[in-house]
Parts: C-alpha cells; sequence; structure tokens
C-alpha cells in the first residue's frame, strides 16, 4: 500500500493567509525553521495508478500537480484519483470537490450524515448534480462501531485495498443541520489492510476523543496517521487567534494529561501527525516540543510524504 500526504495542515494551511501570529510571522520572516503546509488530504493506492483521495481540501490543485501519479497520463483528459472518500463534512475537507468539477462524474464515498450535511447545510452535490451530466456520484459508506461486528468494503477501482470505517464522536460543522445534535457518522476514522502485503493503516485526521472501539483498530494497525491540530488544548485562546478549546473542535491536544501523546506512548505501530494547526508549535522544526516528539519517537507529516505498508 502507497500513502501519500498531500496535505498535512489542519484548514487555512500553514502559514494561514491572514494569520501574523508568532508561527505564521515566523515562517514568513525566516526566523523559522518549518515547511509551509496545505490542508491536509491523503491519497492510498496498491498499484500507484489508481488513487483513493481521502479529503478533498480546497488547496486539491496544487496538491494535484506536485504529484506526478495524479497527472493525465493514460487518455486526453484523464486523472490518476479514482474516488474519492470524505471523513467528515468540513469545509477543509470537501471545498475541493469543486475545484474537481471538470472530472465529473466522480464516484464520493461518505457516511448519511455527511451526506446530507453536503446536500442541505453546504450542497456541494446540488451544486454539481448536472456537471458533465454525471455530478458527484454518492456510495454510502457502513460505519464499524464494533471491532467484532466490522462491516469492511472494496472500491472497485482500488485493487487490493479492504477498507472499515469507523465512526468518531465530534461536531458536525457550522452549517450542518445538526451542527447542535451530533450524531453517528459525522465524523470517522478509516482501518485501512493491503490484502496482498498485509500493510494496515489507522488514519484519523479529527480525532477528539480515545474512544474505547477505537483501540482494538489502532492496536492492530502498522502506522496511525491521526490527529495533531493542536500541541495544548487552550493554545489558540492563549496565542489570541480564537476562543475555543482544542477539545471543544474535536480535537485532541498532544500534551497534557489524556492527551495525544500519552495515548500514543501505549502504541506499537508507526506513529505520524497529520492536520497540524499553523499554531502549534511542532512545526518549529528546531522547537522544544518539536524535539518531545522525537523523543517519544513520534512524526510530523509533511507535504509530500511517502509512506509505504
Amino acid at each position: 500500500m502507497q500513502i501519500r500526504v498531500l496535505g498535512s495542515a489542519a484548514g487555512g494551511g500553514f502559514p494561514q493567509w491572514n494569520c501574523n501570529c508568532a508561527m505564521c510571522k515566523g515562517y514568513r520572516d525566516g526566523s523559522l525553521n518549518a515547511k509551509a503546509r496545505t490542508q491536509s488530504s491523503i491519497a492510498i493506492s496498491s498499484d500507484g495508478e489508481h488513487w483513493l483521495l481521502m479529503n478533498a481540501s480546497p488547496d486539491i490543485r496544487a496538491q494535484l500537480a506536485s504529484f506526478d501519479p495524479m497527472q493525465p497520463a493514460r487518455a486526453l483528459r484523464d486523472t490518476g484519483i479514482s474516488a474519492v472518500m470524505l471523513m467528515d463534512a468540513q469545509i477543509d475537507h470537501t471545498t475541493g470537490l469543486l475545484m474537481l468539477r471538470e472530472g465529473c462524474p466522480i464516484d464520493v464515498y461518505c457516511a448519511d450524515p455527511v451526506f446530507e450535511d453536503l446536500s442541505v447545510g453546504f450542497p456541494i452535490f446540488e451544486m454539481l448534480k448536472s456537471w458533465n451530466g454525471g455530478g458527484l456520484k454518492r456510495h454510502p459508506v457502513p460505519l464499524s462501531a464494533s471491532y467484532d461486528s466490522a462491516e469492511p468494503f472494496t472500491i472497485p477501482e482500488i485493487e487490493n485495498i479492504k477498507i472499515t470505517a469507523i465512526p468518531l464522536t465530534s461536531k458536525a460543522p457550522p452549517y450542518s443541520p445538526h451542527r447542535h445534535n451530533p450524531v453517528v457518522g459525522d465524523n470517522m476514522g478509516v482501518f485501512v489492510e493491503d490484502t496482498v502485503t498485509g500493510g494496515k493503516l489507522f488514519y484519523a485526521p479529527g480525532l477528539g476523543e480515545i474512544e474505547p472501539h477505537l483501540l482494538p483498530w489502532t492496536e492492530k494497525a502498522d502506522c496511525l496517521l491521526v490527529d495533531g491540530t493542536l500541541w495544548r488544548d487552550d493554545e489558540m485562546i492563549v496565542q489570541e487567534v480564537g476562543t475555543q478549546r482544542g477539545l471543544q473542535m474535536g480535537h485532541l491536544p498532544q500534551s497534557g494529561e489524556g492527551g495525544m501523546l500519552e495515548f500514543l506512548a501505549t502504541q506499537q505501530a508507526r506513529k505520524i501527525l497529520i492536520h497540524i494547526n499553523n499554531t502549534n508549535p511542532i512545526l518549529n522544526e528546531d522547537s522544544e516540543e518539536r524535539a518531545e516528539l522525537a523523543r517519544q519517537g513520534v512524526e510530523v507529516s509533511w507535504d509530500g510524504m511517502e509512506i509505504e505498508l
């Protein structure tokens, strides 16, 4: 299984276009040792030709341009994207579908609440329904809340890849009809297995809580590619760029009691953080926080990172 990190930042990217926090300012004036990052998305393939795009970032056009296998190569107009899967209905994970409109019809896999949000609150399925005579062809995703009753599924053009979708407790986006009434399927992680190599990935860019039903999956995985949004829960408040804590937004901070690092210390798999907010000091490769990750064997993803399982 080949995994390509197309984008590794949280919403807004890094540096964020309208932000002058210490991290963004430091990157712009050259005083910070950090890489620029686009908004989070990954692509998965078993043959290097047919790819499953997981989340469609607003930065998708630049991300595809930076990755040769996604370029048209087999026909006058084509792409390496065989299908798209959405983890949630957040704007930074779905707006890229608009940028892909010339490629319609596009197969899109998502849970029922995500389809509802993207049909009513942010009606992207309606916007594109007549594009190229096909629009977005939605496929439902079975959610597996229990390891013992899991319902893995496959995507026809992505050979040798088996996927299990796992619900995560989270909040729907602000435009969701059920924003204040969370339902199962608002957010999910996936367990992806290559049936030939045996490689196993657990991917959850929006992980706000380590729930018991996740543990059998994380313990079985060879690689955990998980939420790295914030270093501390009150990070955005302390830096005066927001009013909400990470946990309120559905993101488990790395530090502190019960934080992501405490959880990852119990795991044997390769550990990689993704969906990193522009305020997070781990973006500074010379920071103490980055050194702490290294001491604990936790990696920080970057745009263009490649993982093979």
